[in-house]
């Protein structure tokens, strides 16, 4: 799959992937944080390229809960799949949660986005018929008490789904040792901040612990491989490294120096001006039933 622009499939972030904070209760900060270049990949997602697994379980009428929604790109595509129905994007960042509503009021007039912790959801038992969360699960301290929290605000007869990238399984051409220390430096400063970076392989594990009665997995991957994908994922790449959060944490943390990360930048850029480069962000999904 390309990269998602305004007029085609999405892009991610896996790292932004999920919320944009997870909240107090959960014992994580979100790792990327805010900075443009992590919000520019997030507002690239859609139901289409980012939930394609899930599409199919959705009908008319369903109330849907999307935890981690950021930006509400996502959210408002499931909103149009539900007629009649409700969808509640839910964000730990209230500034993003106010970005949402500012771009997309009330949607098709079926969604509305809240603050709200993942670890501790102010719903009742038994209120959705979906629950969804793309790119959450890897950045959290306890995610099978994430997930066991989910499936609690879920109806028995529906599902909770669930979607995060694999840093470990990532691939890309040509081979880059640089990279491969980025990847390194990425799994180590994630790990530092309480989260597993390679998320996708876990969560059926996860899933099962946190009880559900049926867990099915799934795979699916971006692919950025276009001279403007190459471009785009690399700059991306190049100013989270330098300028957002993970910055901070990785010099904060002692994982890194602000030279080292200004050496991996110049790296994402060389590969993105390679030619015939290309970039594999693999999916790990599951459709579960409480």
């Amino acid at each position: 799959m390309s990269r998602p622009d305004a007029t085609g499939p999405d892009a991610p972030g896996p790292d932004a992937t999920g919320p944009d904070a997870t909240g107090p209760a959960t014992g994580s900060r979100y790792l990327h944080g805010h900075h443009e270049a992590v919000l520019r990949s997030h507002r690239q997602r859609t139901a289409e390229n980012s939930a394609a697994y899930l599409l199919g379980r959705l009908a008319a009428g369903h109330h849907v809960l999307d935890v981690g929604c950021g930006p509400g790109t996502i959210t408002v595509g499931l909103a149009r799949r539900v007629p009649g129905g409700e969808v509640i994007g839910v964000d730990a960042e209230p500034a993003i949660v106010e970005a949402a509503r500012a771009s997309f009021g009330s949607g098709d007039g079926n969604v509305r986005f809240e603050v709200g912790d993942v670890a501790r959801l102010r719903y009742e038992d038994d209120r959705f018929d979906v629950v969804h969360a793309h790119q959450v699960l890897q950045h959290l301290v306890d995610p099978v008490a994430a997930l066991a929290e989910l499936r609690r605000v879920c109806r028995p007869d529906g599902v909770v789904a669930c979607r995060d990238g694999d840093y470990g399984a990532m691939f890309w051409y040509p081979a880059s040792e640089p990279l491969e220390e980025w990847r390194a430096l990425y799994r180590a400063v994630a790990r530092s901040a309480g989260g597993e970076p390679d998320g996708g392989r876990h969560l059926g594990a996860w899933a099962a612990a946190a009880g559900f009665s049926r867990v099915v997995q799934s795979a699916s991957a971006w692919c950025f491989a276009t001279p403007d994908e190459r471009a785009w994922w690399g700059g991306l790449w190049a100013e989270r490294l330098t300028r957002s959060r993970f910055a901070e944490q990785a010099v904060g943390a002692g994982l890194a120096t602000a030279a080292h990360l200004e050496r991996l930048a110049d790296a994402w850029r060389e590969w993105a001006a390679a030619p015939d480069a290309c970039f594999f962000v693999p999916h790990g999904e599951v459709l579960c039933t409480p």
